[in-house]
């Protein structure tokens, strides 16, 4: 194909691409500018735009917090809260300063470090503003330095400093929010869990592995971060003013109580001056004892009240949940009770000094009044609040009226009370048509009238009282649906326009570039091979694009009814074996074509996996709880059935036994089994000399540590087990979910494949063990990252990633789109990608595997969802462009 007739502007011709390819490996380009950024640098850039968000996020909430402890300070018993959120504030300072020391070794050439001189404690500024002789020096938050190390020590003390601030908002009583409690007890948690697994990590925070999964939790701390500063501007705007309303209510209370006792008192002060000249009967001496006992209580009350007035507003007193008893009744009610003793004994006074004085009807209202007073508050003290004085008074007239004479004045009384209303009812019925006849005539509404609906602007006159009539009539004659629908919507625009549109309230985005660190990020920049080096690699790499330039779809086979679940070929290269889930398994022979040699029926479910033994002469199959035996001419030779899921089963390299991986147990059938612990493992690989097997999976939380909440990705392990001393020797932490590990055949390297991040090559190293003693085994091994592929687009992986090539020299993985990932694995070099011809026949890629028994011709086969397995390979001569795109 010419490059003028290249369909995809995205992807250059084959030729373009080998010459540049091999053009970069054999000479460095001299100008950076125009020639497009490393892998390496693309993966700086990325680790640091996420930890300049996370800094962002912190900074937001450190924002949020300040801007809640200023407004808290008007209200009463605030200094909790406020001392909370300078905590809080305080150990984000901590955990921001940990994170960019972490970051910084990472990405040395995009983030620096800071001097941890500059952490200050943060609400200290304040006291700049004070006058010279008031100021205070900044205060550093710690004396001792911080270290990596106490990352762990850091998230739990955020933890329980969430978990003390979210106690304190719930202390204001006046305002509960749930939504702001889940927010705050699922950060608690998942801070809490996230500690409990660094734990596992000690003295290996100096390691680029623990370093990068420290980093990528950066994305799910700052998720809870906004859900906390979104939660605390709601707080802010609706919280803060709802509490300050109620406590000042309650404020206004007192002080009306105080001040009406402080009016009685000046009351009782001006009567006695007139009585206590009038002395030498018993009614005197009554009314003088009187006022002067409500001058008394009413300066009392007075006085409580304020008392009380005063520690309501007072910023340090306690919550009222805290405050004892006979201290909070006292300040609450005594203001009260003193006011109604006052009122009781003035009115008793004045009842006295009435009778004493010849006013007798006087006194007897005052005794009815004050009698109806004490009856009220009889009544609900006796009937508990559910009937009202008028209630009860008329039921005792019933019980009265039960008697013949009373109840015929009752009757009559009854009956002339219902004459009186029909005939009050004529009238009022007849004044109402005289009104309305006179004022109303000239402006009844006409036929075919239309008055303007709820929304639309009236053309009358904004005053008249026409206007305000038609559309009151309008809002009437409405549907309540839609008034309901028209009053949210006006909430919802209320809140939008009100709220401050730099607070976040973005969704939780999962960090999808974990996967994709270099190796070594302790060094500012990678290290350069001599010149020797360069050009071997070049070469190396060059010819092994001219081989797979030749890659094309060369047959499809249609054995399968169903989804086509894994495939692999024999280490000879002569079989490959394919399962499905129509509950069979094939053998085919491979040779100039491939041809169906065994059908392999299994009953008892769907067929999950195939695995060849290293001879070539047996042949294993899942199923769901049990495995089958077969030999390479599809004899059954032993049925396994397990009686609990089977993951995944696994040859060891010598050939003599094979393991079953079951939860967090690996079987070795029939001898022996390892007990890898709080792990669900999904697969394992066994190194060459069968003394190691390296696991992966997610862990299981313990039953009594904390628990990690629903939307929180559980903590996934790679974890090395000596199979002879049945210990794990190292752990290493990841962030993305996994699917499967591989061991090559020959070298000590891993590769882990993972749900949605492209692969990564590990390699097992074997060091000295320092924590050993004398006499002990003192040789450990220990995984270290050593590539990390990137795909050339984005690409959903299907099934698992694996090495190809008969000296294991390529790593491959198909997408479920069909197309298909081929990177050198020495260089991490993307050699080739290729794309099916027909996008629509060829989707929904399920498995692939390489035959690794020869390089002439190179050959792989992948299983799709509709039951089609299709062999790529180099041996016919036609040219790849009529079958399939690649890139280079």
């Amino acid at each position: 194909m010419d490059d003028d007739t290249w369909p995809d502007s995205r992807y250059p011709p084959t030729s373009a691409r080998s010459t540049s390819t091999a053009t970069d490996y054999n000479r460095p380009s001299n100008s950076e500018e125009h020639s497009p950024p490393s892998t390496d640098e693309r993966l700086q850039h990325a680790g640091a735009d996420l930890f300049y968000k996370f800094e962002r996020r912190v900074e937001i909430l450190n924002k949020e917090l300040r801007d809640f402890a200023n407004s808290s300070h008007q209200l009463g018993s605030s200094v909790g809260i406020v001392s909370s959120a300078s905590r809080l504030q305080e150990r984000l300072a901590k955990i921001m300063f940990l994170f960019r020391e972490n970051a910084a070794s990472l990405f040395p050439r995009k983030i620096s470090r800071n001097p941890q001189e500059a952490l200050i404690i943060p609400n200290i500024n304040v006291m700049e503003r004070r006058p010279e002789w008031h100021r205070r020096p900044s205060v550093p938050i710690l004396q001792e330095r911080l270290d990596l190390e106490m990352l762990p020590t850091q998230l739990e003390g955020l933890s329980k400093d969430v978990g003390a601030f979210s106690n304190c908002l719930n202390e204001f009583q006046e305002f509960t929010d749930e939504a702001i409690n889940q927010s705050m007890r699922a950060f608690e948690s998942d801070l809490m869990y996230w500690a409990s697994c660094l734990y596992g990590y000690k003295n290996q925070f100096r390691s680029p592995a623990v370093q990068r999964y420290a980093h990528d939790l950066t994305s799910e701390i700052g998720a809870h971060m906004d859900n906390v500063t979104v939660a605390l501007s709601i707080f802010i705007e609706i919280g803060i003013p709802t509490i300050w309303f109620h406590q000042q209510q309650a404020t206004k209370n007192l002080l009306n109580v105080s001040t009406l006792s402080i009016f009685f008192g000046l009351v009782d002060a001006t009567l006695l001056q007139y009585s206590y000249t009038s002395k030498g009967n018993v009614l005197s001496n009554s009314v003088n004892i009187f006022w002067l006992s409500s001058l008394v209580f009413s300066i009392a009350g007075g006085v409580n009240g304020l008392l009380g007035l005063t520690w309501k507003q007072s910023i340090y007193r306690s919550p009222l949940h805290r405050v004892p008893w006979w201290v909070l009744v006292w300040m609450k009610g005594s203001p009260l009770v003193f006011l109604v003793i006052a009122v009781a004994c003035f009115s008793a006074g004045v009842v006295l000094f009435t009778f004493s004085s010849g006013q007798v009807i006087a006194s007897l209202g005052l005794i009815s009044i004050s009698g109806w007073f004490a009856l009220e508050r009889w009544t609900f003290s006796r009937h508990t609040d559910q009937k009202w004085l008028e209630e009860v008074i008329a039921e005792a007239l019933n019980k009265l009226a039960d008697h013949g004479v009373v109840r015929a004045h009752r009757n009559t009384i009854q009956w002339c009370g219902k004459r009186i209303a029909v005939t009050l009812g004529g009238f009022s019925r007849l004044l109402g048509w005289m009104t309305e006849a006179r004022n109303f005539k000239g402006v009844l509404p006409f036929v075919g009238a239309r008055y303007p609906s709820v929304g639309v602007v009236s053309t009358e006159n904004p005053g008249s009282s026409d206007s305000h009539k038609n559309e009151t009539a309008s809002l009437d004659a409405s549907d309540p649906r839609r008034r309901f629908r028209n009053a949210v919507r006006a909430v919802i625009k209320l809140q939008s326009a009100t709220r401050s549109p730099t607070r976040p309230g973005l969704p939780r985005r999962d960090s999808w570039w974990q996967t994709s660190l270099n190796a070594k990020p302790e060094t500012s920049a990678s290290p350069v091979p001599d010149a020797r080096t360069f050009v071997m690699r070049g070469d190396r790499v060059a010819t092994a694009i001219d081989q797979l330039k030749a890659l094309e779809l060369s047959q499809e086979l249609t054995s399968h009814q169903a989804l086509v679940r894994h495939v692999q070929f024999s280490a000879n290269g002569k079989y490959l074996a394919t399962s499905s889930w129509d509950r069979t398994a094939v053998i085919f022979r491979v040779g100039e074509s491939v041809t169906p040699h065994r059908t392999l029926v299994h009953v008892k479910g769907f067929v999950s996996q195939v695995a060849w033994s290293p001879n070539s002469r047996a042949l294993l199959t899942r199923f769901t709880r049990g495995i089958k035996l077969w030999s390479e001419d599809g004899v059954c030779k032993q049925t396994i059935d397990r009686g609990k899921n089977v993951n995944s089963v696994v040859w060891l390299p010598n050939g003599q036994a094979f393991l079953s991986v079951e939860g967090s147990d690996v079987v070795k059938l029939v001898l022996d089994s390892y007990d890898l612990g709080q792990i669900r493992l999904s697969n394992v690989a066994v190194t060459p000399d069968c003394l190691r097997l390296v696991g992966l999976g997610p862990t299981v939380p313990s039953a009594t540590g904390p628990q990690p909440t629903r939307h929180t990705r559980v903590e996934k392990r790679i974890v090395v087990y000596n199979m002879q001393t049945k210990q794990k020797e190292s752990q290493t932490p990841l962030f993305d979910d996994v699917r499967d590990i591989v061991m090559a055949r020959r070298s000590p390297v891993v590769l882990v494949s993972f749900e949605q991040a492209a692969p990564q090559l590990w390699k097992l190293e074997i060091v000295r063990d320092r924590g050993k003693r004398i006499g002990e085994t003192t040789l450990t091994s220990r995984l270290d990252l050593k590539h990390t592929f990137v795909l050339h687009v984005p690409t959903a992986i299907a099934g698992s990633c694996y090495f190809g090539g008969k000296d294991e020299q390529f790593v491959f993985c198909g997408g479920k789109s069909g197309d298909v990932h081929i990177w050198d694995r020495e260089t991490a070099a993307l050699l080739r990608y290729l794309r099916p011809p027909n996008l629509l026949e060829l989707r929904d890629l399920m498995c692939i595997s390489w035959n690794n028994s020869t390089d002439d011709p190179l050959m792989f086969a992948t299983g799709s969802q509709d039951g089609m397995v299709r062999m790529w390979t180099t041996a016919t001569a036609h040219s790849p462009s009529g079958s399939s795109t690649e890139r280079e």
